[in-house]
């Protein structure tokens, strides 16, 4: 079962959020459903190939942050900050009546998934935290604000994915121009007038640019709320946002934890690796043991 439908969910300001809903089979439906976050100028799409692997044996459920992707675009750029994106995903929840979940979240899908579970005790019953965690990398987030909300647009993916290559070729060395490809479409979206741009509205760079404003707040206390869940931490080997050292300091913070650093990669692991596809198997089994 790989299929998906789509489904949509109201803000608190009234912004209409859109997700992408993989069902479980009938004999696995009691599991709790896992709730995938993307990172700052990712989608839904970006979980497309784990989700497809997963569903069947686990609901997933795939969001747009506001934004991004199918979700609508926000009237007031400064609500593009965690602590709305924490409020949007608390109106998800009730719309879908979980009261637990499993939280898999890339760079600020994870900051997000650490909030949430800080929120409310026992809800998030698994984490997979990818490459992201309570201290930020300052050189990272510096190259980040380089490139966020630098719209460009390409007459071709072939190009929009070549592009790619040549500004992001540090962080996947080994990715041929296939691989480029399958990226820029999880990345772009094709204009009715025919060129190819990003699938996020460029005023989300506006909050991020401001120094210190990536999280709103100190997200330690948010990561020990997960001391007790069995969480997977990723980081990509040439990480310039998670730290080795901050890595390792989180795991002594967990009594659940497992550590997974992806060889030859930087700022993130795609989660199609063969590690960490291991690594997620492993988890979901400790969940589904628990649960």
């Amino acid at each position: 079962m790989t299929g998906y439908t789509d489904g949509f969910w109201w803000s608190n300001d009234g912004l209409r959020l859109h997700y992408r809903d993989y069902p479980a089979s009938a004999e696995y439906r009691e599991r709790p459903p896992i709730i995938c976050i993307p990172g700052l100028t990712r989608n839904a799409r970006d979980f497309e190939g784990l989700a497809a692997r997963l569903a069947g044996q686990w609901r997933v459920i795939c969001v747009d942050l506001r934004g991004r992707g199918e979700s609508a675009y926000a009237n007031d750029p400064m609500s593009y900050v965690p602590l709305t994106y924490v409020q949007d995903m608390e109106a998800l929840l009730r719309d879908l009546k979980l009261s637990k979940f499993v939280g898999f979240g890339t760079s600020l899908g994870g900051i997000i998934t650490m909030l949430l579970a800080s929120t409310r005790p026992g809800r998030v019953v698994g984490a997979l935290l990818n490459d992201v965690g309570p201290e930020l990398n300052p050189d990272g987030l510096a190259r980040i604000r380089e490139y966020v909300g630098q719209g460009r647009s390409y007459p071709t993916w072939m190009h929009a994915a070549r592009d790619l290559g040549e500004n992001q070729g540090g962080v996947y060395p080994d990715f041929t121009v296939a691989d480029w490809l399958i990226i820029a479409k999880r990345l772009m979206k094709l204009t009715p007038g025919g060129r190819i741009i990003y699938d996020y509205d460029m005023k989300i760079a506006e909050p991020f640019r401001i120094p210190g404003g990536e999280a709103g707040v100190d997200l330690w206390p948010a990561f020990g709320a997960l001391r007790q869940t069995p969480t997977l931490l990723l980081r990509g080997e040439d990480s310039d946002i998670l730290s080795a050292h901050a890595a390792e300091k989180m795991m002594t913070g967990l009594e659940r934890g497992e550590f997974i650093e992806v060889p030859g990669i930087g700022h993130a692991p795609t989660l199609d690796e063969k590690p960490v596809l291991a690594g997620v198997e492993r988890l979901l089994l400790q969940i589904a043991a628990r649960e």
